[in-house]
């Protein structure tokens, strides 16, 4: 890609979309958006900062490719960032809105309507069949007339399975089922496609995410005191986490999921944003990518992510 090549953002009006949008315009991207509502990105306080004037902002269905597909004609690269935690849509709001009571009600169930969330969002449509349908109107897209020799990518925002076992084990296979179906469908051209699937693991930001603070410092100073524990200590607590029970044949313990929570750093928003846009300048990135190859791909050094502090 090059200044002033497009990049089409999917969802670029949400919390992970949004910093991709600034990111790609600080590189001199020009940017589409494209999302259901196509209502251009605001604040949580209702705010328009003024990089939004300079996003093209569409409307579109996922799960409906050709609601979508004019939009991808000319498109040197797309994101995809839709997807949802939890079936229980109140969760979103509870995070935004900084109501734990309410978020905490949506961890545990209590506050579910089981027939409500059957017919609502389900992880398969919103993690894995919005992205797949995506992709196959991408790839049957015009490229843009000074396409260079470089795959057009296709980038995903996938997860780390680490939020088990409080979000069911579907959010994380759903997720994964999505990165096959996306290889399947990119990896038939590699000449004229590569995709890339970015694993992050919480991510927070301290004014538009507040609850997502607390839970980012203790997961920064765990991950720090993993990083320094010797290989003598790390090789019996791998061999330990692999003899435990799975809970399917791709999907480990949730002890495993524990386990990688603490040793994985939280990410700023504004990090994913960056690594997003960098994975589509940089044509050898191609597969998935977990948080410390993210966190490389943007050019942290070794010692800061060994050291790093919220």
């Amino acid at each position: 890609m090059t200044p002033m090549s497009r990049l089409v953002v999917v969802g670029g009006n949400g919390f992970i979309g949004s910093a991709i949008c600034r990111s790609a315009l600080a590189h001199g991207l020009q940017v589409t958006s494209v999302s259901s509502s196509g209502r251009p990105y605001q604040t949580p306080k209702g705010h328009t900062p003024a990089w939004v004037a300079k996003v093209d902002w569409q409307q579109g269905d996922a799960l409906r490719p050709e609601t979508l597909a004019r939009h991808l004609d000319g498109a040197a690269a797309v994101v995809h960032t839709l997807g949802i935690l939890l079936e229980d849509a109140a969760y979103k709001r509870a995070v935004r809105d900084g109501d734990a009571p309410a978020l905490l009600r949506a961890l545990v169930g209590t506050a579910r309507n089981p027939l409500a969330a059957a017919q609502g969002p389900t992880y398969e449509a919103m993690n894995r069949d919005s992205a797949l349908r995506v992709c196959e109107a991408f790839t049957a897209s015009a490229p843009p007339a000074d396409a260079p020799a470089s795959a057009r990518p296709f980038v995903f925002l996938s997860a780390a399975d680490v939020f088990r076992p409080w979000i069911p084990a579907r959010y994380v296979e759903t997720k994964r089922a999505a990165e096959r179906g996306l290889a399947a469908l990119l990896d038939a051209d590699p000449a004229r496609f590569r995709g890339v699937y970015l694993r992050p693991g919480l991510v927070y930001h301290a004014h538009q995410r507040p609850l997502t603070t607390p839970a980012a410092a203790l997961l920064d100073l765990s991950a720090g005191i993993h990083a320094r524990l010797p290989d003598a200590v790390h090789a019996p607590l791998r061999a330990a986490l692999a003899r435990l029970p799975r809970v399917s044949r791709e999907t480990p313990s949730p002890v495993v999921s524990i386990a990688n929570a603490l040793a994985t750093p939280p990410m700023h928003v504004d990090h994913v944003g960056a690594a997003a846009v960098q994975a589509c300048l940089d044509p050898e990135m191609r597969g998935a990518f977990e948080v410390r190859e993210m966190r490389e791909a943007i050019g942290w050094r070794e010692t800061e992510l060994e050291t790093s502090a919220l």
